[in-house]
């Protein structure tokens, strides 16, 4: 997408961030995606929390929110105490109204090259065990399952079975 801008977000954000991942979880849900999101159970305060302990990025297109994710330093719910070798993207998400085919794998790229930029050198995402999309859609952008999290805690929720993924990104910063 040639007028995509990527930038953090700011607390005036939030309310867009919110509501970017309320239309994703409804879109998962429409096409039979069962458990990974649900509409309104993240709030403002939750992108907040993020933002103050890792980073929320933004994608923009003629001045409106078409994407975002989170990349967090730390995930010890999923991936336990680890060496600071990773950045752990959470919540890629793209208004697909707005953006053609491929804005995901776009934005994707571009947090891989802030973790490399940040001296890491592997980002580590993770799904829901049961949802087989996405698997294939992270196994198709390079990474490669590393383990699986019973049980994992969620915002909101009960805790959930995940798929642990990693890539290496020793050269995406170049």
């Amino acid at each position: 997408m040639d007028d995509l801008r990527l930038r953090l977000a700011d607390d005036t954000d939030l309310p867009a961030v919110v509501r970017l991942r309320d239309d994703a979880a409804r879109w998962m849900l429409a096409r039979g995606v069962t458990g990974q999101w649900q509409p309104g159970e993240l709030d403002e305060d939750h992108f907040r929390r993020v933002a103050e302990r890792g980073e929320v990025w933004l994608a923009e297109a003629a001045d409106r929110v078409v994407g975002a994710w989170e990349l967090w330093w730390e995930d010890e719910d999923a991936w336990g105490p680890q060496p600071p070798t990773a950045g752990y993207v959470h919540r890629l998400m793209v208004d697909r109204r707005r953006v053609p085919p491929g804005t995901g794998r776009e934005l994707l790229r571009a947090a891989e090259r802030r973790v490399a930029e940040a001296g890491r050198p592997l980002v580590r995402l993770d799904h829901l065990a049961t949802n087989t999309h996405l698997s294939a859609y992270y196994l198709g952008a390079g990474y490669r399952v590393v383990g699986h999290k019973e049980g994992k805690p969620q915002p909101g929720g009960a805790p959930k079975s995940f798929t642990l993924l990693e890539k290496s990104v020793r050269d995406a910063s170049g």
